[in-house]
Order: C-alpha cells, then structure tokens, then sequence
C-alpha cells in the first residue's frame, strides 16, 4: 500500500486524519518516506511507483486511460486559495504543479507562477507591506467561472477495498489540528499557528457536485486549448 504524500501545509487536516485511521504498518511506514511535490508525484503515480495519493487535477483527467480512479476527495478552492498565485511582475512556470501551470494559460493570465507553502509565505509578505502584487487563481477562477475550483485529487490504482473505505472517511470526518502538530508545521513552514488555522479555513476537501462541475469546467477549457495532461512517454 503505497501511498504518495503532497508535503504541504494543505494537506495537514489529512495528515491528521490518517494518524488515527486503522491501517496496516507497511501503509504508516511508506506514508512517512513518500512525500514530495504534486507534480512529482504526478509522475510516481502515473509510472506505478504509488499506488494511490493526492496528484494534480490535470494528472485525474487521464483515469479512464489509465485506468485508476479519481476520487470524491481532493484539495478545493471555493473561493479563494491563497497558495497559488501568479506574479504578474515575473514569468516562469512552477516545476512542482502541472494544474495550476495550466490554470494559469487557461484563465489567460501571463506571469510566473508559484504554489504551495512558499506561495502562503509570499502572500503574508506582501500583505505585512499592505502590497498585493499577485493574483489568487482559485479566487480568479471563481470569480469568472462561478464554480469552486479542484486543484489536486485523491487517486487510486490498487487496493481499491481499503481506499475506498479511507476516502469514504475523511469524506465524513471533521478534523481537528492538535495543537503539537500545529507547532510542529509552523516551525517546519515559519508560518504562524494563527495563519496556517485561518488558511486551512479556505480549503475544503470534498469534492461535491458543484466542485465536480467546476473539474469538467476545467477539463473542458484544457481540450479547447490542446493542453495535455501529464502522461508516461
């Protein structure tokens, strides 16, 4: 059972979660080495190095193809996301998302983006300056499709039984941060408890009918433009 872990602040509640879910050992053992970036872990799940994890939405496009499924859980911005944003002043792509690099050309926007916790720390930057030279893509996103936006699902290849009884329960689950895991990942982020709980608030992890209907949304611009999801060869 081999699990792929995106290694951000977003993924915390999950993090939590699976601390208390009865799984086997060999699961906890591999969960705690596996942890990367989404787009490398885009790559690790397509080559069948993980069997199951959180990649980016663009990566879910290509289950039927690939054969895996694409889960009802996944990293939601409903209307805001503060951790992926593009810097209109720059250009660049960010190696470590393939979504929202798409995003980006989808929503025509020119500049360089960047995700994640070092996306969070520069948006708390700028507003400790009362500046605000960036531009939020979910917040972009909603404001011009009316719909949430999915930035990563969970995603499955084997072991189907036990993943989807795993998804089936954090689906349910409200989750609670414990306060030493709350100062271990402000230490590891250097993002104050305060900040990461009032960012955590922004995000969702179910992705629900008005959620789905802003994935196809999105697989439908990506056809238009003739962007490809990430694939093996």
């Amino acid at each position: 059972m081999r699990f792929g872990k995106i290694d951000y602040l977003n993924l915390l509640p999950f993090e939590v979660f699976i601390r208390s879910y009865p799984k086997p050992s060999h699961f906890q053992l591999f969960y705690n080495k596996k942890k990367s970036y989404p787009a490398k872990l885009n790559r690790e799940f397509l080559f069948g190095r993980i069997d199951a994890g959180f990649v980016s939405s663009i990566t879910a496009l290509r289950a039927k193809n690939e054969r895996f499924k694409a889960s009802k859980v996944g990293i939601v911005a409903r209307k805001e996301v503060l951790s992926v944003i593009c810097l209109p002043s720059q250009q660049g792509e960010d190696y470590q998302s393939a979504t929202s690099n798409a995003l980006l050309k989808v929503l025509g926007l020119k500049g360089r983006v960047l995700i994640g916790d070092r996306a969070l720390v520069e948006v708390l930057r700028q507003e400790s300056q009362n500046k605000r030279d960036y531009i939020d893509l979910g917040k972009f996103w909603v404001a011009r499709e009316h719909l949430p936006f999915v930035f990563g699902r969970l995603c499955v290849k084997k072991n189907r039984e036990f993943y989807n009884k795993l998804i089936q329960a954090f689906y349910k689950k409200r989750v609670r941060i414990p306060y030493f895991l709350l100062e271990k990942a402000s230490f590891k982020s250097g993002i104050s408890k305060d900040e990461i709980l009032k960012y955590l608030k922004v995000l969702s992890y179910r992705i629900d009918k008005k959620a789905n209907f802003g994935v196809e949304r999105f697989y439908r611009n990506l056809r238009i433009l003739r962007i490809k999801p990430p694939r093996r060869f």
